[in-house]
């Protein structure tokens, strides 16, 4: 896979007219969005484990019994 770099981004950018450009903004904004996303999913998964040992105490049972 080719190497691109931000300049060559920027100089195709730059020969698209605005209607284009709405597009290719919506796409970036997808791809940081799905980026977050995927990373703040990946914090929750390791979480999970660290978490556990709170969530399955006496202490933490009997609190949600109730519920």
């Amino acid at each position: 896979m080719q190497t691109i770099t931000i300049a060559q981004i920027e100089e195709r950018l730059r020969q698209l007219p605005a209607d284009k450009l709405e597009v290719v903004f919506d796409f970036v904004s997808y791809l940081a969005e799905r980026q977050l996303t995927s990373e703040s999913f990946q914090t929750m998964l390791a979480s999970e484990a660290v978490l556990r040992r709170d969530w399955e105490r006496p202490e933490e049972e009997a609190a949600w019994a109730h519920l």
